[in-house]
């Protein structure tokens, strides 16, 4: 029987004190893998979900980092190797949210703190990880993207321009990285309903734009999460991969 087995792996998940965090360090949690859960500023939710691994059985370690300095990151990795070892999979979630406005309204920090929180982040965070990924011949690279990326609607300049400039820097880590077994790919949720934030009536406007006629659930994102951390992945990388039941469709 074919199913995802992350056992004896061990991911980090920034962000993960957040509402999609926590989705993605349960299910990564339940597919076997060691996890650290990292935050910025909750720790007590971090510590929660730490806890809620090791009744699973798993390893787990939560970890405080700035994502946006080097330094803070390179802290967190040498935290969480004296803890639990070197991290094989990765998984970049953490993001800085601002007012959606015009761009002739959004403070130009809004654009320099999105560039901190998308581009140097997955830069900061390769630099971190990666290294001891190619000693092992084997890693991998997941960043959390979004539909917007794609959409390029009104007042998401700032947003949108953080997750595009991302997107570059992650398709040459793919080309960069490939040789030593490294995947690099990125996963990007349409407007997800999570535990906090459930469907409800007043979406249905955007549901009925969207094929599959429903929003994504936070574990509809990890499950693809989990999927690109596995074995069965092996041969997919350089991927922005929707998953937001067609709302917005890459076309060749």
């Amino acid at each position: 029987m074919v199913k995802i087995d992350l056992s004896n792996r061990l991911a980090v998940v920034t962000g993960a004190s957040g509402e999609l965090g926590r989705a993605m360090v349960r299910v990564l949690g339940e597919a076997g893998a060691d996890v650290a859960v990292h935050y910025h500023r909750n720790a007590a939710q971090a510590e929660k979900l730490r806890d809620e691994l090791t009744a699973l059985g798993r390893r787990a370690v939560a970890v405080q980092a700035d994502v946006t300095r080097l330094d803070s990151v390179l802290a967190m990795r040498d935290a969480i190797a004296g803890a639990l070892g070197e991290p094989d999979i990765i998984v970049n979630n953490s993001v800085i949210q601002y007012q959606w406005t015009h761009v002739l309204d959004q403070a130009p920090e809004d654009y320099e703190g999105q560039f901190r929180s998308c581009v140097l982040h997955n830069v900061f965070m390769a630099k971190a990880f990666v290294p001891a990924m190619i000693r092992r011949k084997w890693g991998r690279v997941i960043a959390i993207s979004t539909e917007c990326a794609m959409q390029n609607v009104p007042n998401q300049s700032a947003y949108v321009s953080g997750k595009r400039g991302m997107d570059g820097v992650l398709r040459v880590l793919a080309r960069e990285v490939g040789e030593h077994g490294i995947t690099v790919n990125q996963v990007a949720p349409g407007w997800t309903a999570s535990e906090n934030r459930p469907d409800g009536d007043l979406h249905e406007s955007y549901r009925q734009r969207v094929p599959l006629r429903r929003r994504g659930k936070d574990r509809d994102i990890a499950h693809a999460v989990a999927f690109l951390a596995s074995d069965l992945a092996g041969f997919i990388t350089g991927v922005y991969l929707p998953v937001c039941g067609g709302n917005v469709m890459p076309a060749i």
